[in-house]
């Protein structure tokens, strides 16, 4: 049964509205609720305010990383641990085929209901997650596979364990790990990339973003309660932080933001892993015609230029 928003309430009244007419097979009505339902979408998410943008991220129906490695992949296998320690579900990686092309997908998997979230531990990886990724990676760039990353997490898990085993350590080593590959390498937020955890996957020649993510340094929920310790500022927090893709795009932070569908991911998945193939083989045909020395020398120029600014006169 699809979960709605409290925003999304028309939208649900028309969509039953639509089922009752289909189930009376009263193709007159279904066409009319069509186009009020079209109407509807148009107006309520061309309007949605950044908090609003936030829930949509967090969405339980929104697709996570495992089905839009299922929606791109073919002939894929997965590729486990770290040879260290064990093996992190909350960070998947796979290699495989889009169209034509060989690709190593590494994203952060949040898991669907109860036992699957614990297993996958809420998308929070540990040290071992992010050393997976980085030994995936590092196989990857010897043979020169391209890499596509799928930013998905609440944050780095932060629990004593993780700590124990040097989660920032982990981090901080994949920051520079992947600032120094050489084979092309796309990175996409496709819900929410929170803070370190979500940056630590996220280093590449392209940075984008879902319509309907989000990326932020903390949480709204931490935002708020910091600053006004006040759990009923999340909306104020959210809106402050500039979180969305469109705020992160203007502030060039981001390189792209990929238009899923107007309704949203969770609702038009098929369309949205499209929109994400799209961007990733014309990302990649566009990298592939520079040098590795050319990405590495933009790459560069790209993180020496983050948070840069200019001030009024």
């Amino acid at each position: 049964m699809a979960a709605y928003l409290e925003f999304e309430d028309k939208i649900k009244k028309i969509e039953e509205d639509i089922i009752i007419a289909k189930t009376k097979a009263d193709e007159h009505a279904v066409e009319i609720l069509e186009k009020k339902l079209e109407k509807e979408v148009e107006k309520t998410f061309k309007n949605l305010n950044d908090y609003q943008k936030l829930q949509l991220a967090r969405h339980p129906d929104r697709p996570y990383a495992l089905d839009y490695i299922s929606g791109l992949l073919t002939d894929s296998y997965e590729i486990h641990g770290d040879r260290h320690y064990v093996d992190d579900h909350a960070i998947v990686c796979y290699l495989g085929y889009i169209g034509t092309q060989k690709v190593l997908v590494i994203g952060e998997q949040k898991g669907r209901g109860t036992k699957d979230k614990l297993f996958r531990n809420f998308g929070m990886p540990s040290p071992e997650g992010y050393r997976k990724a980085l030994r995936a990676a590092k196989m990857a760039d010897k043979f020169q596979i391209p890499i596509l990353l799928l930013v998905d997490t609440p944050g780095a898990y932060p629990g004593i364990g993780a700590e124990e085993r040097n989660q920032s350590e982990a981090i901080a080593k994949n920051l520079y790990e992947f600032a120094d590959l050489t084979t092309p390498t796309i990175s996409v937020v496709i819900g929410e990339g929170g803070s370190g955890g979500a940056l630590a996957i996220s280093v590449a020649d392209k940075l984008a973003m879902m319509r309907y993510s989000v990326y932020a340094v903390i949480s709204p929920e931490g935002c708020s309660a910091i600053l006004w310790n006040d759990p009923a500022k999340v909306e104020t927090a959210a809106n402050a932080l500039k979180i969305t893709a469109e705020n992160l795009k203007d502030l060039n932070l981001i390189d792209d933001v990929i238009n899923e569908p107007l309704i949203g991911a969770h609702r038009q998945k098929d369309e949205a892993i499209l929109a994400l193939k799209e961007y990733f083989l014309t990302s990649l045909e566009e990298l592939q015609k520079l040098t590795p020395a050319q990405r590495s020398q933009k790459k560069y120029e790209k993180i020496m230029n983050l948070g840069s600014f200019q001030e009024e006169k």
